[in-house]
């Protein structure tokens, strides 16, 4: 399971079984987790070998990969889904994605919002009632959030962006979770992965233009 779509550089190892009774069958061997939005690039093949290792695992053994989709900013969301993309290809296992603010809101209670960080002092948000999402994924300025969402009567706001904007969205602020759940991904593709489904396209959620777009040519005057 991979996730690059905040700060929060993920990667996990996960076995997924048979549902029990009062248990989804999914359970971490090992993870990784390094929060800094800088070093996507550097820190997410490392993290992938701490946790095989720790595991005893190795690329073989996989049957699956789970990456979170973003939204999330381009250059780092991009470095998590070219890894699984590629790593799928290589060991020709299916690849399935899961929108990484369901790994947030999942876990919540009742009516919540998770925010979390989309730079240019705006959030990436949705609403979920009892775990499932009701609204979004979007992506708006922390001010214009509660009015777009206020249909929804949400009670609860959790994630990093709500930690950045505690006072934009005039609802409590969840200590936890910040970044979206290794766990809670892979329980959300699991059916799939049980089931064994044909893989995905990993298309990533970036919901607005990537701030590098290719320059205009010129056209010669006559």
């Amino acid at each position: 399971m991979l996730d690059t779509s905040t700060p929060a550089v993920t990667a996990a190892l996960v076995r997924v079984d048979s549902p029990s009774v009062g248990g989804d069958g999914v359970t971490v061997l090992a993870q990784r987790r390094t929060v800094d939005g800088r070093a996507h690039g550097e820190l997410l093949a490392p993290a992938i070998q701490a946790v095989l290792a720790e595991a005893g695992a190795k690329p073989a053994d996989l049957a699956a990969i789970v990456a979170g989709l973003g939204p999330g900013p381009f250059t780092g969301l991009r470095v998590g889904l070219v890894t699984a993309a590629a790593m799928a290809q290589a060991l020709a296992i299916p690849a399935y994605g899961v929108c990484s603010l369901d790994g947030i809101g999942a876990s919540l209670p009742g009516v919540a919002l998770v925010a979390t960080d989309a730079r240019r002092k705006e959030v990436y948000w949705a609403v979920y009632d009892q775990g499932v999402r009701i609204i979004g994924p979007a992506v708006d300025r922390p001010a214009d959030v509660p009015v777009l969402a206020r249909r929804s009567g949400f009670a609860l706001v959790a994630g990093e962006g709500a930690r950045l904007y505690p006072d934009a969205f005039g609802v409590p602020v969840a200590d936890e979770p910040c970044y979206p759940s290794p766990r809670v991904l892979a329980a959300l593709a699991a059916d799939r992965i049980r089931s064994g489904v044909d893989g995905e396209l990993l298309r990533p959620l970036y919901l607005r233009r990537p701030d590098a777009v290719e320059p205009v040519a010129r056209v010669a005057l006559p």
